[in-house]
This record gives C-alpha cells, sequence and structure tokens, in this order.
C-alpha cells in the first residue's frame, strides 16, 4: 500500500501575511483559496515541482500551536535556491555543508523553518537504487 504525504498544516496568525509570503517571496503556487462557510478559510499552496503542499487558514488550526520546524526543500542548488528567497525579501542563513549534504535555512513570519537541502547527484540512492531501504 502507498502512503503518499500530500499536505501539511502550517499554524498561522494572519493569513493574508502568510500567503503573500509563501507567494510573492518563497515562490510557491497557489492551488486554492476558499471560504467555505462558518467563518473559514483554507488556502492551499504547493512548492514548485512539489507533490506535497502546505495548508493553513481560519478555523483548521489554533494560531497559537506550537510551530512546525525543520520542513524540507529539496534543491537542485541550495546556493542558487538562497540566492532566489534573498532576492525576494527573506532572510536565509549561509550555506553549511554537512558532509556532501548541503544546507541553508529560513522561517517564515510566524515562525514556522524550513531547511533548503542540497543532496549530491546519487545521494538520494538507497540500497535498491529506487528511493527505498
Amino acid at each position: 500500500m502507498d502512503m503518499r504525504l500530500a499536505l501539511i498544516p502550517l499554524p498561522t496568525s494572519d493569513v493574508e501575511r502568510s500567503k503573500e509570503f509563501y507567494i510573492s517571496r518563497a515562490g510557491f503556487n497557489l492551488d486554492h483559496d476558499v471560504a467555505p462557510g462558518n467563518g473559514m478559510r483554507v488556502v492551499q499552496l504547493t512548492p514548485p515541482g512539489s507533490a506535497c503542499s502546505i495548508v493553513f487558514g481560519i478555523g483548521m488550526l489554533d494560531p497559537n500551536a506550537d510551530r512546525i520546524r525543520g520542513l524540507h526543500l529539496v534543491v537542485d542548488d541550495v546556493e542558487a535556491a538562497r540566492s532566489l528567497l534573498m532576492g525576494n525579501g527573506v532572510e536565509v542563513s549561509g550555506v553549511t555543508d554537512m558532509g556532501g549534504v548541503k544546507y541553508a535555512y529560513f522561517s517564515d513570519p510566524d515562525g514556522n523553518s524550513w531547511a533548503l537541502q542540497e543532496i549530491p547527484s546519487g545521494g538520494a540512492d538507497t540500497a535498491d537504487g529506487d528511493g527505498h531501504s
């Protein structure tokens, strides 16, 4: 049986600010922004090239819930991804090389934290060669 991670809910205290950050600064694509009723609002966005999306809104999560930490965006070139984000006004850490795997870190306006991760070519392979161990 396949189990695909498809959606990660993020707490936010300001939906419009988060929507602007993820679209205009982080470059995510807006999937939908709907208000199904009873004061609820659902905003779903997907990073370019990803099969997994994020969602936030009103009436979904407690805006004071613990922030999500350590979400990873796997990129081909961490320096290029870092430069793109910084060019859009996102504060991004310097690049750290952890034995060939490179990281840079940033957070959204609510403190949900992200890692840009660059894995060397062939580094994602595992025992059977197709991502399964």
